[in-house]
């Protein structure tokens, strides 16, 4: 199984590093073309998320593959820089990462709910672009569904775990409570939303800014005020606290925004990638600027026992890729055993006189004992009485008998 990934990540990567090599969707979607077309690519998923970056390949047997010069070819960056910043699995340890990945055991805040949701936008956008092949097809597959087990099953942490989440109780510490405060929320996508739901649910008062607003499909979180955002500035004076949270390219708030104020909030989180507040914005002495780097994984309440509870179900999920695999080779000997076992009937002079009478019942039962017979002819010592109870099983259960 020629699998193969490279990851970019928090844990190999600084927040600045990540930024250059950070996709949004529309480059996702043009990306993915290009390195399926590169010699010996089977199929290609591209994960890119707040802290990570990770390209997955499986290529043709045989073909070994490099997948940070590949993506570096195709997104136009040197890939000597990233090196020593990154890592590649290959084989069974791509499998598992996969699968710790999609359940949120990778994740920088332990547990993340929002990986979930982005292994599997990451292979919808692989099948839409048509990079997608069985092999990377299933094991994504068999991830979110691992995933969602270990959500619904294991209790991970005390609370919903996000970035947005996780930034809320830097702000709790920060200020010792949130109840009161005044904090503004730039951004409306899903991470904006988040962040504003939890600031609501700990007592402030929230203001939104919107680019633009449509009613019935703008979606703004209840008990949020909202404010353009092109005047952004104006409700930032006096804030006690702002959030960024955006897909933008450019910054949403620069040192020179910040220095403007009168009375710029004391604290400043940044929870976009890439970032959304210049870096200088944070050497004004009135405000402290935190960023997803800054957030770390401020809830300890995950146990061993959680962990190993998670462990077994994402076990079992790779146990099922593995077997379904290990099929999906045995295919074309499948086929050549069904040619073979046909040829060796034919031959059958029992087989001819049967079928000149007219006799299918007689036909039938020849050729299905004919058929067992050579199968486990050539299994005698892997076949026992244990698995063929079970395939006896499995073939009362396919004819309800």
């Amino acid at each position: 199984m020629n699998l193969t990934m490279m990851g970019i990540d928090f844990v190999h990567a600084p927040l600045k590093e990540r930024e250059r090599v950070s996709f949004v969707r529309g480059q996702v979607q043009a990306l993915l073309p290009q390195l399926a077309k590169m010699p010996g690519v089977a199929g290609c998923v591209l994960l890119a998320t707040c802290n990570r970056t990770e390209l997955y390949l499986h290529g043709e047997d045989g073909v070994s593959l490099d997948p940070l010069a590949m993506l570096a070819r195709a997104a136009g960056f040197d890939a000597a820089v990233f090196r020593g910043l990154s890592v590649t699995r290959t084989g069974d340890t791509c499998v598992q990462h996969l699968m710790a990945v999609a359940a949120g055991l990778e994740s920088q805040i332990f547990g993340d709910d929002q990986i979930l949701t982005q292994v599997r936008d990451a292979a919808a956008l692989a099948r839409e672009a048509q990079t997608m092949d069985s092999v990377l097809d299933t094991l994504f597959r068999r991830a979110v569904t691992a995933g969602k087990r270990v959500r619904t099953e294991v209790r991970l942490t005390g609370v919903p775990a996000s970035a947005a989440t996780a930034g809320v109780r830097r702000a709790q510490d920060f200020f010792g409570a949130l109840e009161g405060r005044r904090a503004v929320v730039i951004g409306n996508g899903e991470m904006g939303r988040r962040a504003a739901e939890a600031l609501r649910a700990q007592g402030c008062a929230v203001t939104v800014t919107l680019r633009s607003y449509h009613h019935g499909e703008t979606i703004v979180p209840a008990g949020c005020d909202t404010f353009p955002y092109d005047r952004r500035c104006e409700v930032l004076e006096g804030a006690d606290l702002a959030v960024s949270a955006t897909t933008s390219p450019h910054f949403t708030l620069t040192a020179r925004q910040v220095s403007a104020l009168r009375q710029p909030p004391r604290l400043l989180l940044d929870l976009a990638m890439p970032r959304d507040i210049e870096q200088a914005a944070g050497e004004d002495a009135r405000v402290t600027l935190y960023n997803l780097d800054d957030l770390g994984d401020l809830d300890d309440s995950h146990s061993a026992a959680a962990k190993q509870a998670a462990a077994r179900i994402l076990d079992e999920a790779q146990a099922e890729f593995y077997r379904w695999h290990a099929y999906r080779q045995a295919l074309p000997v499948i086929a050549q055993i069904k040619d073979t076992a046909l040829g060796r009937l034919h031959f059958d002079h029992a087989y001819d006189d049967l079928y000149r009478d007219g006799d299918m019942d007689g036909l039938m039962e020849l050729a299905v004992g004919k058929t067992v017979d050579l199968l486990l002819g050539g299994m005698k010592e892997l076949v026992d009485a244990g698995r063929l109870e079970a395939c006896l099983a499995h073939m009362r259960k396919g004819s309800g008998r």
